[in-house]
Order: structure tokens, then C-alpha cells, then sequence
């Protein structure tokens, strides 16, 4: 059984608790072989970012009921940069909130995708947290570093200030729960903790993707 990670739209947070606990105490019933649950990076690390912290307590769910389960614990979507901004390639522009030089875990999607399918007859222990990540974090400048080459031209990075972020959670926060959520990310983002270690991805799905390989591939699959 595979939960897809949700997107973080008007019922995100009732999908992350309410939603996620409905799919525990189901997979419990029948008993299923192996549930692999979409978590998310140092889950386990952020009581105070409500979307990753949902996510460590589905993993707590899932082993208090004692159902079999490997949870895969992916960085940050490089596809998801371009909803901010459009196709970097094309517009020679990424869009971040943020300092652009602090180095980060980011994944492709496709990539997780794969991960995902890998897992259900993976040799793996029921239980395990696997992170899920390059070998190695990038800023969204050496991104855009790297991205410059399939651009035909230096890509630059428009950044929003921490600060502003921060002010803007506090600002909205109280009136709308999902601004002070991602505030609250972009300031773990902010402490240079969000990192992989994918030492265990490599042991179980093989050899982890570089950066340069993963933009590339990113490129290609945008038409470039």
C-alpha cells in the first residue's frame, strides 16, 4: 500500500492528521503486507513545522498499531521550484524564499516515484525511516549554477528575504494557519539542518543521484 504525500491545499491539514490516521487504522484491519508511507525529511527533528511533524506522527501511528511499514523521508521538490516562477530553463530565473546559498536535501519527484515502487518488495526491516536525497545538499544558487547550462545563459535566483517571511507568518499566521506553517519551514530551511543522510537509500535502492545528474535530467524532461 503506498499514501502519496498531499499537496498542501485548503484540507492539507485535516489530510495530514485525521486523513493519515483513517489510513493507518485500515491498513491495520486487513493486514496488509507493507504500507510505505510519503513522509518528509527531519520529520522527526520539527515539532514546530506542523506538516513535517504530522508526518512523524503517522510514522508513530503506523508502528504503535503494528503494521508493516517503511516510511521514505524525501528532501525538497526541485520540480516544485518551477510553480514559482515558471521553467527556470526557459525564463533563466529561480524563484526562492529565503537565503539562496544555505544548502539543502532536494529530490525529483520521478526519482522518489521510482523509490516509492522499489519499496513495496524492498529488504528492508518493518519500521525503517530511509531518507531520500542527492548525494550530497545543494543552495538553490548552486541550482542555479548548475542549471545555467542547459539555459544557454546564467540563470539568477529571486529571493525573498527570511525576514520577511518570518513577518509575514507572524503577521498571518493567527488568521491563516498554512502561512505560519510554511514560515515555519522556510525557517528550519533557514538553520541548514534540512540535510540527508543517504547512506541507507544507497544500500537499498542504489546509487544515489548527483545534483548535476538530477538537474540535467530535470532539464530534459522540461523540453531542454
Amino acid at each position: 500500500m503506498v499514501h502519496q504525500r498531499p499537496c498542501r491545499g485548503k484540507r492539507a491539514l485535516e489530510i495530514d492528521t485525521e486523513g493519515n490516521t483513517n489510513l493507518a487504522i485500515a491498513a491495520h484491519r486487513p493486514g496488509v503486507r507493507r504500507f510505505v508511507l510519503v513522509s518528509i525529511l527531519t520529520a522527526d527533528q520539527t515539532p514546530d513545522v506542523p506538516h513535517f511533524w504530522h508526518k512523524k506522527l503517522s510514522e508513530d501511528k503506523l508502528e504503535a498499531l503494528e503494521v508493516p511499514f517503511v516510511a521514505l523521508r524525501p528532501g525538497a521538490f526541485l520540480d516544485q521550484l518551477t510553480r514559482m516562477g515558471g521553467d527556470p530553463f526557459e525564463k533563466k530565473r529561480l524563484t526562492w524564499f529565503g537565503t539562496k546559498t544555505i544548502p539543502l536535501a532536494f529530490v525529483l519527484a520521478s526519482d522518489l516515484a521510482g523509490y516509492l515502487a522499489a519499496a513495496v518488495d524492498a529488504d528492508v526491516a518493518d519500521g525503517e525511516r530511509i531518507d531520500i536525497g542527492w548525494d550530497r545538499p545543494v543552495s538553490v544558487q548552486d541550482i542555479a549554477d548548475i542549471a545555467s547550462t542547459y539555459a544557454g545563459g546564467p540563470v539568477s535566483v529571486r529571493s525573498m528575504p527570511a525576514w520577511f517571511v518570518n513577518g509575514l507568518g507572524a503577521v498571518m499566521g493567527p488568521f491563516v494557519p498554512m502561512v505560519k506553517d510554511m514560515s515555519s519551514m522556510l525557517g528550519w530551511f533557514e538553520t541548514g539542518k534540512y540535510v540527508a543522510d543517504t547512506r541507507r537509500q544507497a544500500e537499498v535502492f542504489g546509487p544515489v543521484p548527483t545534483p548535476e545528474d538530477a538537474v540535467a535530467r530535470f532539464a530534459r524532461s522540461l523540453g531542454h
